[in-house]
C-alpha cells in the first residue's frame, strides 16, 4: 500500500476541519445566512492581515489579487519598479506590462534578495515611480525579501508598495499597518490550509486614496465594487461558497493556535529541515530563506527531473523542483500550513530513501537524526 504525502509549496494539505465545513450543502449567497458566514471571514482576515483596514475577498487564485492591485492602483503610463528575483517576481513584470505600466525590473540573481538601498537610490532618483511590486517570499528561489525595510522607504513617499504575500501571510509576520505596507496579498492554498480559489487583498488608506484617480476600465477585479458590498456582508459576484466556508475554518483554527504560535511553528519546522538536509549534504539555495519552504541543491549525479518524480509516483511525496535555470537541480520542501514536525520527518526520510535509490552514498538516519534533535522542542511532555 502507498500513501500519498503532499509536501509542495503550494497547494498544501487540507485539514478534516477544513474539508467537512466545505462539504456542507450549498446556500444561495444572497442570504442573511450566507452573509453570516462571509461577514465573519473577513473580520477575521483583518486579524491575519493585522490591519485595521477591509480584507477583499476574491473568487480567484492570488494572481488574479495580483492583477487587481495593479489595475485599481495604477494608470497606463505610470512608473512601477517591479522586483525580479525569480517566477512570481517576473510574473509581476508580465501583470504591469499587460497594463501598459512603464516598468523598472530589478533584476536579481536567483537565490538573493533585493538590497533596500538599491530601491531607495532609484526612488531618489526617479520622482515618476509611482510603486514597487515585489513578493515576501519568492518561491521560485526559497528566497524572503525585506519588507520591513522597504516598508521604511516608502511610507512617507507617494509611492505604494504592493506586496505578494501569498506565501508569506500566516507563515511569518507582515503587520501591515505597523510596516506601511499599502498593498498586501494572499491566497487561499498555503499557509491557510485551504484548496485554491480564493485572493485575499488588502489596501492601506493612501493605496484607496490612489486608486480613487485610476481611470482603468475594470470590472470583475473592480476592489471599490467589491469594498462597497463588502459593507454589506457580500459580493459583487457570485462568491465561491464552499469555499468561504472552509475559510471561516480555517481561520478559526489559525485563530485557535495564536498567529505568535503559527509562526514559531514555521520557524521551528524550517530550523528542523536545515538541520536535516545539512546533515545528508545538501547545500542550500540561498542566504536568505523563508519560513515558509527549504530549497537545496541536489547531487550533480542526481537527474532532478526524474528524483522529483520519483518521490511522486514511486515514493509517494510530492515536493517541488527547481524552474527555468534550476530545473533539474533543485527540490524545495515545503514546511508552511497544516504541517507538524513528523511531517518533516517524513521529508528528510523519502529523501534519504530516494538519493539512495539514485545511486548517492546515504547514512541512513543522518538527516532524521539531525532534525529530530531540532524538532522535538515542538513538542512538552506534561
Amino acid at each position: 500500500m502507498k500513501k500519498n504525502y503532499l509536501l509542495s509549496p503550494g497547494p498544501t494539505p487540507v485539514p478534516e476541519r477544513i474539508l467537512l465545513a466545505m462539504a456542507q450543502p450549498i446556500i444561495h449567497h444572497r442570504t442573511p445566512q450566507f452573509s453570516a458566514v462571509f461577514g465573519a471571514a473577513a473580520e477575521k482576515l483583518k486579524g491575519l492581515f493585522h490591519t485595521k483596514q477591509d480584507v477583499i475577498i476574491l473568487s480567484s487564485s492570488g494572481t488574479g489579487a495580483m492583477e487587481s492591485a495593479v489595475v485599481n492602483c495604477f494608470n497606463k503610463g505610470e512608473k512601477v519598479i517591479s522586483v525580479n528575483g525569480g517566477k512570481f517576481g517576473e510574473r509581476w513584470t508580465k501583470i504591469a506590462q499587460a497594463f501598459d505600466l512603464v516598468v523598472d525590473e530589478v533584476k536579481i540573481e536567483w537565490g538573493n534578495a533585493v538590497d533596500p538601498q538599491d530601491i531607495k537610490k532609484r526612488l531618489d532618483a526617479d520622482k515618476d515611480i509611482k510603486g514597487i511590486l515585489i513578493q515576501a517570499t519568492e518561491s521560485s528561489t526559497t528566497v524572503k525579501m525585506p519588507i520591513k525595510e522597504l516598508a521604511a522607504i516608502t511610507k512617507e513617499r507617494d509611492v505604494l508598495l504592493v506586496v505578494d504575500g501569498i506565501t508569506g501571510v500566516g507563515v511569518f509576520d507582515i503587520p501591515m499597518d505597523d510596516w506601511g505596507v499599502d498593498i498586501l496579498i494572499c491566497g487561499s492554498q498555503k499557509a491557510m490550509m485551504m484548496p485554491p480559489g480564493l485572493g485575499f487583498i488588502a489596501l492601506s488608506d493612501k493605496a484607496w486614496a490612489k486608486a480613487d484617480k485610476v481611470k482603468n476600465s475594470k470590472f470583475y477585479f473592480d476592489l471599490k465594487k467589491e469594498r462597497k458590498n463588502l459593507k454589506d456582508k457580500t459580493t459583487a459576484y457570485t462568491p465561491a461558497v464552499s469555499l468561504v466556508n472552509g475559510l471561516l475554518e480555517a481561520l478559526t483554527m489559525m485563530e485557535e493556535e495564536t498567529y505568535p504560535k503559527i509562526f514559531a511553528r514555521h520557524e521551528l519546522l524550517a530550523k528542523g529541515v536545515r538541520a536535516g538536509t545539512d546533515a545528508l549534504g545538501l547545500k542550500m539555495v540561498t542566504k536568505s530563506p523563508t519560513e515558509a519552504m527549504t530549497g537545496v541543491y541536489l547531487p550533480e549525479a542526481v537527474n532532478g527531473k526524474k528524483f522529483v518524480k520519483a518521490l511522486r509516483d514511486n515514493f509517494g511525496v510530492t515536493f517541488a523542483g527547481g524552474q527555468d535555470q534550476w530545473e533539474g537541480k533543485i527540490i524545495r520542501i515545503a514546511h508552511l500550513g497544516y504541517f507538524g514536525e513528523f511531517d518533516m520527518v517524513i521529508a528528510l526520510s523519502s529523501i534519504e530513501m530516494a538519493l539512495h535509490k539514485f545511486g548517492h552514498k546515504v547514512n541512513f538516519g543522518a538527516g532524521v537524526g539531525a532534525a529530530e534533535a531540532v524538532l522535538h522542542e515542538g513538542f512538552e511532555v506534561k
